[in-house]
C-alpha cells in the first residue's frame, strides 16, 4: 500500500487543476482497493453544504448537484464527529440517507473519512461495496492516511484550480480569495511582482513574452552552453568511465534534442510564455511522468530532467538577470522573503509583501513591521507562479489576499486605506509629546531599528532612544563580512542620528531564521542550534571586529550601549564582557577617545528567565526579547504557520514570565526594558507599563498608537488592567478581554474590515 500512496500522492501534487486532483482520487482509490465505488465531497462555503465533487462507480450525472448539509446523511455524520465511520450495512443506520440520483441503492458497505485541514472539514472521502461488509482496519488505515496526505494538495489544487482558469490579468475573472497569516496589520492595492531564487524552476512565474523571437534565441543560447558543458564533463570523466557510463552523457544530449524537452519549450514559449516560464512547465511534466514509471531506472530519469532544467535556467537567468519590473504600488511576492529582497525595491514604491513560507514573527516580518509594510506571511495556497502582474488586495487585518479585485471590493479597501492614512495623520501631532498617563506616569518609548530608513521613521514619530538596533541587517544584506570600518561607518549613522539619545546594539544574532549567504548554518533545528552569543564567543575574531566597529561609531557621543543575544549562562556573560574590555583596551591605545559604554543582557530563553539576578549583578541593563522568549515558553516556532495560532504574546505563562523578570531585575537596581513586538500593541504596552517595564522599545510604525493609548488612561487604569488579566487562564479570551477594556478607556483599536465578497 505504501507504493499506492506514495504514486497517488505525486500524481496528485502535479495534476493541474482540482477537478484533475478529485477524478485522479477517485480513480486510484477505487481501483487500489478494489471497490465499487469511491467518491469525494467537498465544502462550498456558499452555500455551506457538502457537494459531490467527484466519483467512480455513481451516476455522472450527480458530480457537481448532490448537495448534503453537515448534519445530512452519513456524509454529515462524518463532518460532524471528524473521524471515520466504517459500516458494513450502511442502510441500517439511524443517519443514513438514499439520494436516488447517485444510483446508490444496491450498496451495502460504507467507509467515509473527514478530510481535515488546519481543524476545518474540507470534505469527505467515501468507498462502498455491493457486498455486506465491513472494511477491515487496514483499508480503514490506508483512507485516514491518503485524506491527511491530500487535504494539503486539495486546498493547493483548489487554490490553484480557481487561476488557472484565466488566460490573462485582462479576464474577468474577480475577488478571488487566498489566505495567510496577518504578519503586519494594514492594507495595500497594487501589483503583484514575484520574485524567484536563482535557478529554482519551481517558483519560476508565469510571464507573457514581450518578444517571442528573442525568448527562443536566449533559449537556444542557453541550450547550447549546457550541451557544452555535458560534453566537458563528458570528456574530463572518460578516461575514468566505463563505456556504459559514458553514454549517459548521450542520453543528457538527447533529452536536449529539438524533438525532446528543447522542442517543447519553444512550442510553449511561441505560445505566449517566456523562456522561463515555458522551461518550468515542460520540466514539471516530464519530472512528473517518470515519476509515475514503475521501472526503478526511468523513475530515476525525472532526477537527470530537473538537473538539465536547473542548468538551462541557469543561464538563461544570467543571460537576463532579473530586470524586474515595479509600478508604482509593488507588492513584493516570494516562495519565502528575505531582507535582502526588500532592498530591491525602491523604498517609495513598495506598499505591500506576501511571502508563501514564515510566520508573523518571522524575522523579516519583524523588518516589514518597523517599515509599517502591510505584509502576509504562510500564504502556502497561492499559486505562485500564476499571479505576476495581476492586481491584488493585501489585508494585513485578516491574513486575506485578493487576485483581481472587483470596483466593487476595490471601493471598499481604498476607503479603509484612507481612514489609515487620516489617522497617522492625527497621530503625528503626538510626535513632540511624552508618553505620560492622565495622571502624570511618564512612559520611555524607543525604537527598533535595522535599516537606515528607519533612523528618519523613528525619530519623526518622536522616538526618544533605540532599544534595538538588529547589527546583522547589514551583514544579511551583503555577500560577505562588512569590514571594521564599514560596520563602523554604518553604526555611526544610527548613533549621530540619535544623539544624545541612547542607541542599544545588538551584537551579531545569527542562526535560527536569520541566515548569512556567505557564512551558512545547516542544523535540524536551527533555533536549538548555534545562534547568537554562541556564534559571536566561538569566532572571537568576529565579535572582537563589531564591538571595534561599535566603539569607534560611538566616539564623541556617549550614547552607545551594548547588547548580548541569547544568553543563557554567567559564563558567556563574563566572556562576553572580557572581550568588550579587550576591545576597549585596544581603542584606547591606539588613541581613540572612548570609555566603556554600558552592556547589557537579553532575557529570551527560559533558562536566563531564572538567572535574571545573577545577570543584573554583572550588566549595566536588562532587555526582554519577549518574540522569542514566547517561541521557546510555547514550544512555537514562530515561522511555521501552521502553528501560528498557537504563538499568541498574552498566553498566562508568557505573561507570568514578564512580570517576573521585571521583579527580579528591580530587586537589583537594574533597569529592565522590553524590545518584543507585545510591545507595539497598545494593550500590550499598558501591561507592561503597569508591571514595572522602564522602556519599551517598539516598530516606529506601532509608536505613535501605543503614545496615544497611553496618553489616553492613567497608571491606576492600566494596574487595574494588568490586575485582572493576571487572574485570567486563558490567551484567548485575555485577548477579547483586553479589546474590550481598550474601547471602554476610549483607545481605538485598528480597523479590522469584514467585507463580504
Amino acid at each position: 500500500m505504501l507504493n499506492v500512496l506514495r504514486t497517488i500522492v505525486q500524481e496528485v501534487s502535479a495534476a493541474p487543476d482540482l477537478e484533475t486532483v478529485l477524478n485522479l482520487i477517485v480513480q486510484r482509490i477505487q481501483r487500489s482497493m478494489h471497490t465499487q465505488v469511491c467518491s469525494v465531497y467537498l465544502f462550498d462555503p456558499a452555500d455551506q453544504c457538502y457537494v459531490l465533487m467527484a466519483s467512480e462507480g455513481l451516476n455522472k450525472e450527480a458530480v457537481g448537484s448532490v448537495r448534503l448539509s453537515a448534519s445530512e446523511g452519513l456524509v454529515g455524520t462524518v463532518v460532524q464527529r471528524a473521524e471515520p465511520i466504517n459500516l458494513e450495512n450502511a442502510a441500517e443506520h439511524p443517519a443514513y440517507k438514499y439520494v436516488e440520483a447517485t444510483g446508490e441503492e444496491r450498496l451495502s458497505s460504507f467507509l467515509g473519512v473527514p478530510i481535515i485541514r488546519h481543524r476545518d472539514v474540507l470534505g469527505v472521502l467515501v468507498v462502498q461495496q455491493l457486498e455486506v461488509r465491513r472494511f477491515d482496519e487496514s483499508e480503514e488505515a490506508f483512507l485516514v492516511t491518503l485524506s491527511a496526505q491530500l487535504a494539503g494538495a486539495i486546498a493547493h489544487a483548489e487554490a490553484t484550480g480557481s487561476l488557472a482558469a484565466i488566460g490573462g490579468p485582462s479576464d474577468d475573472v474577480i475577488d478571488l480569495r487566498f489566505g495567510g497569516v496577518a504578519g503586519v496589520a494594514g492594507v495595500a492595492i497594487g501589483t503583484a511582482t514575484v520574485i524567484s531564487p536563482p535557478a529554482d524552476l519551481g517558483s519560476v512565474p508565469d510571464k507573457a513574452a514581450k518578444d517571442i523571437e528573442k525568448e527562443i534565441a536566449s533559449f537556444q543560447e542557453a541550450l547550447k552552453l549546457v550541451r557544452r558543458d555535458i560534453k566537458v564533463v563528458g570528456r574530463s570523466l572518460a578516461q575514468r568511465l566505463r563505456s556504459e557510463e559514458q553514454a549517459l552523457f548521450d542520453v543528457y544530449l538527447r533529452m536536449l534534442d529539438d524533438n525532446a524537452l528543447a522542442g517543447e519549450v519553444v512550442s510553449r514559449i511561441e505560445q505566449g510564455n517566456w523562456a522561463q516560464g515555458a522551461l518550468r512547465e515542460v520540466v514539471s511534466e516530464h519530472v512528473h511522468q517518470f515519476s509515475m514509471m514503475g521501472d526503478p531506472y526511468l523513475r530515476e530519469r525525472a532526477t537527470d530532467i530537473k538537473d538539465l532544467g536547473r542548468r538551462v535556467l541557469a543561464y538563461l537567468q544570467e543571460a537576463a538577470p532579473a530586470s524586474l519590473e515595479f509600478t508604482d504600488e509593488t507588492i513584493l511576492v516570494a516562495d519565502e522573503l528575505t531582507p535582502a529582497m526588500l532592498g530591491e525595491v525602491p523604498s517609495e514604491k513598495l506598499v505591500g509583501l506576501v511571502s508563501v513560507h514564515g510566520s508573523s514573527n518571522s524575522h523579516v516580518a519583524i523588518l516589514a513591521r518597523s517599515m509599517g509594510i502591510p505584509t502576509i506571511m504562510g500564504a502556502v495556497d497561492l499559486p505562485l507562479t500564476r499571479i505576476d502582474g495581476r492586481e491584488l488586495i493585501l489585508d494585513g487585518y485578516s491574513g486575506r489576499i485578493y487576485v483581481q479585485p472587483s470596483k466593487k471590493l476595490l471601493t471598499a479597501y481604498s476607503d479603509i486605506v484612507r481612514c489609515e492614512q487620516e489617522q497617522a495623520t492625527e497621530l503625528e501631532a503626538l510626535k513632540d509629546l511624552p508618553a505620560e498617563t492622565t495622571d502624570g506616569f511618564v512612559m520611555p518609548l524607543w525604537v527598533n531599528t535595522g535599516l537606515v530608513a528607519d533612523v528618519a521613521r523613528s525619530l519623526d514619530r518622536g522616538a526618544e532612544g533605540i532599544g534595538l538596533y538588529r547589527t546583522e541587517v547589514p551583514f544579511m544584506i551583503r555577500e560577505f563580512f562588512p569590514s571594521e570600518q564599514e560596520q563602523a561607518d554604518t553604526y555611526r549613522k544610527q548613533i549621530e542620528a540619535f544623539s544624545p539619545r541612547p542607541v542599544t546594539m545588538r551584537t551579531l544574532d545569527i542562526g535560527g531564521d536569520k541566515a548569512l549567504p556567505y557564512f551558512p548554518i545547516n542544523e535540524e533545528n536551527p533555533f536549538l542550534g548555534w545562534r547568537g552569543i554562541r556564534v559571536t564567543l566561538d569566532h572571537p575574531e568576529i565579535f572582537l571586529v563589531q564591538v571595534r566597529a561599535m566603539l569607534k561609531a560611538g566616539e564623541g557621543y556617549d550614547n552607545l550601549r551594548i547588547m548580548l543575544p541569547m544568553v543563557t549562562s554567567v559564563g558567556e556573560v563574563e566572556d562576553a564582557s572580557r572581550q568588550i574590555d579587550r576591545a576597549v583596551r585596544e581603542l584606547q591605545d591606539e588613541g581613540y577617545a572612548i570609555k566603556r559604554p554600558l552592556v547589557g543582557v537579553m532575557v529570551e530563553v527560559p533558562a536566563a528567565v531564572y538567572q535574571v539576578r545573577r545577570f543584573a549583578r554583572r550588566v549595566d541593563f536588562i532587555s526582554v526579547g519577549s518574540n522569542d522568549l514566547t517561541q521557546y515558553l510555547l514550544a512555537v516556532d514562530r515561522n511555521n504557520p501552521r502553528v501560528a495560532g498557537l504563538y499568541v504574546s498574552y498566553h498566562p505563562a508568557v505573561l507570568k514570565a514578564l512580570q517576573h523578570i521585571a521583579r527580579e531585575a528591580h530587586k537589583e537596581d537594574v533597569t529592565v526594558s522590553i524590545c518584543g513586538e507585545v510591545a507595539s500593541e497598545p494593550g500590550g504596552a499598558l501591561l507592561l507599563m503597569a508591571m514595572g517595564y522602564d522602556v519599551l522599545s517598539m516598530n516606529a510604525t506601532n509608536l505613535p498608537k501605543v503614545k496615544s493609548a497611553i496618553r489616553s488612561v492613567s497608571k491606576q487604569d492600566a494596574d487595574l488592567l494588568l490586575k485582572e488579566v493576571m487572574a485570567m487562564d486563558d490567551a484567548d479570551r485575555i485577548q477579547v478581554f483586553i479589546n474590550e477594556r481598550l474601547e471602554e478607556l476610549g483607545i481605538a483599536l485598528p480597523a479590522q474590515p469584514v467585507i463580504a465578497v
